[in-house]
């Protein structure tokens, strides 16, 4: 297997990673099937395993499938999301890292995490606190590199000139979403990541199982009907989906395998997060890992879904705060002169 080198950290890591948010939770599979998951991964030449410590028991049941091989593995976990009812026990401040770096190495039963990544955005802590908080993770050797997660391009930015600035250890890392449906990262994202030299590990490049294949616009589906998943009963979605499994026949490829290869076919890619709940899921996208993609094929990608272009809504992404609380968007005094505003006579 061809490896590629994780930014500018010299680490070299698998074009696919092991994302493991189904291993030993109520949606996924047990923590003896996610071991030996794991363990066929390994044996496959994939040596990027991506965990974090709000799934479930994944840190643990990663650590004890990890006894043994643990040097055989870049492991990269991620902080930042609530772990219990505390307030403090969420977000990017001195005070959680410190503790969830703690936490995460005893689960993970190891001395050092390979890759340290803020899950999400904190808009409460300032950056300088977390990149200071995180360099000294560095300095003691718990921490080798960091990243971060579903991070806008401005912050991206800040980040770097932050730790610039200020003598501090920067992201080497983002990890965004990408596929054959989310093109967005193409604009911006990528291109930064590429000026300051970082690696993109990307998620959901199987757009949260619509580019299986096993969604169909006019399909009867247990996972439709219930219309708890937006992006499954997004017609604008299904309707791209449908144009591309033509175009994955003619090229004699099954779909994941056209999505697998189209997401690590960019240059600002590093490694693609692989999330399975079944071994026969993991074998099957292990069998396109060679899989490359023609400039026609390509081109024919982008008459579809055009460069730079995100096709509806996709579940479990990052929404910055101006889109979720519309007091943000608003002028208290405009909301007030309206609502007081009396009804002409």
């Amino acid at each position: 297997m061809h490896h590629r080198t994780l930014g500018r950290t010299g680490i070299q890591v698998s074009p696919y990673a092991l994302g493991t948010l189904m291993f030993a939770s109520p949606m996924g599979n047990t923590g003896e099937e996610s071991a030996r998951i794991l363990h066929r991964a390994l044996d496959a030449g994939i040596n990027f395993v991506d965990t974090a410590d709000a799934y479930a028991d994944s840190e643990e049941v990663v650590g004890r499938a990890l006894v043994g091989r643990r040097d055989e593995v870049v492991l990269a976990t991620k902080f930042g999301r609530p772990t219990g009812p505390g307030a403090n026990q969420q977000g990017a401040s001195r005070r959680w890292i410190v503790s969830a770096v703690e936490a995460s190495l005893r689960r993970l039963r190891t001395d050092h995490i390979d890759l340290y990544q803020l899950h999400r955005p904190d808009p409460a802590t300032d950056l300088e606190e977390t990149l200071a908080a995180l360099t000294d993770l560095i300095s003691s050797g718990k921490v080798l590199a960091i990243g971060a997660s579903g991070t806008p391009v401005s912050a991206i930015v800040e980040a770097q000139w932050i730790a610039e600035r200020r003598g501090l250890a920067r992201f080497h890392t983002e990890q965004p979403v990408y596929s054959l449906l989310n093109r967005g990262i193409e604009r911006e994202i990528l291109p930064a990541l590429q000026h300051f030299g970082m690696g993109a590990l990307v998620w959901g490049p199987l757009g949260q199982g619509l580019l299986t294949g096993r969604v169909r616009k006019d399909g009867d589906n247990d996972l439709r009907r219930s219309g708890l998943l937006r992006h499954v009963t997004d017609e604008r979605r299904l309707d791209v989906v449908e144009q591309l499994i033509p175009l994955a026949a003619e090229a004699g490829l099954p779909l994941t395998h056209l999505a697998m290869a189209f997401t690590i076919a960019h240059p600002g890619v590093t490694s693609a997060l692989i999330g399975v709940r079944t071994m026969d899921h993991l074998d099957a996208l292990l069998a396109g890992l060679d899989v490359t993609l023609t400039d026609e094929l390509l081109d024919r990608i982008d008459e579809i879904v055009p460069p730079g272009t995100d096709i509806g809504v996709l579940d479990q992404a990052v929404q910055p705060p101006a889109l979720l609380d519309a007091g943000l968007r608003r002028r208290p005094w405009a909301t007030r002169a309206v609502t007081e505003q009396k009804p002409a006579a």
